[in-house]
């Protein structure tokens, strides 16, 4: 008797949302927005059509998951401890790893940027997640600019910062070549350190 072909498993909501959320980054990686479409994504996913709108009501919504993933994944590598690192040396070791300045990933970045201004729901989105992320970045910068008896405009800074960081991914996309890991990481200690001083001083 020939063997019965084994069912499929049964995915969980959570599970059929991340597959989409996958197919709809693995779209963009490879075509910008233009590859953005529900023929496409679902494609990729191998599911059916409905299922974008019944889990995030339209492209738009998925649009906006992709965007707070994306948020989600850069805030965690940035909270993740590193060993024998204070909170900003971690924070700036995560902001020119690999992990957050692969190519594949800026490419998602700068779509999704470049939708921004022309995307209420992704607008609303950003706003709220770029509140998260600047209040990291602002908790690192006060803690070592404390340790080192500094008063900080760590909201300015922060801000400012976040600039600089940002120049890089378009710099990193566009041309990586032209800005190595080494160049990325220098490049932050010399904006900050007029700011929160000496590295080696910040708080362990």
């Amino acid at each position: 008797m020939a063997d019965k072909q084994k069912p499929k498993l049964r995915l969980s909501p959570a599970e059929r949302r991340s597959l989409l959320e996958d197919a709809a980054c693995a779209c963009i990686a490879r075509g910008g927005i233009r590859d953005f479409t529900v023929d496409k994504v679902v494609a990729e996913a191998g599911v059916s059509r409905g299922l974008i709108t019944h889990h995030f009501g339209s492209m738009d919504g998925l649009l906006a998951a992709v965007y707070s993933r994306m948020y989600h994944d850069w805030l965690t590598v940035m909270a993740t401890p590193r060993p024998g690192l204070s909170r900003i040396e971690a924070m700036i070791e995560a902001l020119v790893s690999p992990a957050l300045f692969g190519r594949e990933v800026l490419k998602i970045w700068l779509t999704l940027w470049g939708e921004i201004a022309i995307n209420p729901v992704l607008r609303d989105t950003h706003r709220q997640l770029y509140g998260d992320y600047r209040a990291s970045i602002m908790l690192a910068l006060s803690e070592a600019a404390h340790a080192n008896g500094r008063q900080i405009d760590a909201e300015t800074v922060a801000t400012a910062f976040i600039c600089l960081i940002d120049g890089f991914g378009v710099q990193r996309c566009v041309e990586p070549a032209l800005l190595s890991e080494e160049e990325a990481r220098a490049a932050c200690w010399a904006f900050l350190r007029p700011y929160i001083g000496d590295q080696g001083v910040a708080v362990r």
